[in-house]
């Protein structure tokens, strides 16, 4: 049974199978209308459990499409419209149950240990909608986003500007596992938390942590971003919002990177703080095409999930 919780536990090999059999798919529905099922239809008979803790816009929509599209069938799960998470059922209970309901669960919460626990008591595969520490999914759609624009991503210079969050968190394991190199600018008081810079280091992961946004975006490949206050954070959010503020995604930091550098957001987007309109929706963004990708990406896990 596979799981996809981080991306540190794939081994190399698989997360590029993953990453060219999505292109691949994608480039075979290219003439077909977004509800139309895939010729193959590689899963009439199997079901995906989604989870939602969090709420969601883009991981759900995209599992949503990319199921229908293997042919197969959803059932979302609201924990406040049922047993789970309500203390009337043990995690172990719910878990022993949805394996016999579904195929394969998407979960996607606040807790990673929480997430890790709900998955030791599944006899289906699981993956990783969200978690505090890690967005496994996203990230292996940016980096199908990026080849898909330019390329192979080994060597390749990615820069992080903001809050060492949990998307930092899967693109150092990406990083480390795609080869490529990877500046991140943010506050000292926000930089990602040792184990996984540790980690990485132990991989040799060609990783920069820098407090200073120019050098970070230097000659850059790709420059990323996310929102400044996720959802749940519960720090003072005028004081990280000063702290981060010189971290902006702009027209000044765009012209440092290499011309034909591109931008990428995970959406949602705060614009004005972290990201400007001119970046936002200039000619280098791509993040429209990251967030159709992530049913592409999503596709191809899943299918790797249940093989």
């Amino acid at each position: 049974m596979k799981n996809f919780i981080n991306i540190a536990d794939v081994e190399k090999k698989d997360l590029r199978k993953i990453i060219d059999h999505a292109k691949s798919q994608k480039e075979k529905r290219s003439n077909l209308n977004k509800s139309a099922i895939d010729p193959e239809a590689y899963l009439t008979d199997k079901i995906l459990i989604m989870i939602f803790e969090k709420s969601s816009t883009r991981t759900r929509i995209s599992f949503e499409l990319a199921m229908k599209q293997l042919g197969g069938q959803l059932v979302v799960l609201n924990p406040k419209e049922s047993h789970y998470g309500s203390g009337d059922e043990s995690v172990h209970d719910t878990a022993k149950v949805l394996s016999q309901y579904g195929d394969i669960v998407m979960m996607r919460t606040t807790k990673h240990e929480h997430f890790l626990e709900f998955s030791k008591h599944l006899d289906i595969p699981i993956i990783n909608g969200l978690t505090n520490l890690s967005h496994p999914c996203q990230i292996m759609s940016d980096i199908m986003t990026f080849e898909e624009l330019k390329g192979s991503i080994a060597n390749k210079k990615i820069a992080w500007l903001g809050d060492g969050n949990n998307v930092v968190y899967s693109l150092i394991e990406a990083s480390a596992q795609f080869n490529f190199e990877l500046s991140i600018a943010c506050p000292k008081q926000l930089i990602p938390n040792k184990k996984i810079l540790n980690w990485a280091k132990s991989k040799k992961a060609k990783i920069l942590i820098t407090n200073d946004p120019n050098k970070a975006a230097s000659l850059a490949d790709c420059v990323m971003t996310d929102k400044w206050i996720s959802m749940g954070d519960t720090v003072n959010k005028k004081k990280k919002k000063k702290l981060l503020k010189p971290y902006q995604v702009n027209n000044k930091i765009m012209k440092l990177a290499k011309t034909d550098a591109i931008f990428m957001h995970c959406l949602p987007a705060c614009r004005g703080e972290e990201v400007t309109d001119e970046v936002m929706d200039g000619k280098q963004s791509a993040v429209w095409l990251e967030a159709l990708n992530r049913v592409h990406a999503q596709k191809s896990i899943i299918e790797w999930c249940l093989k």
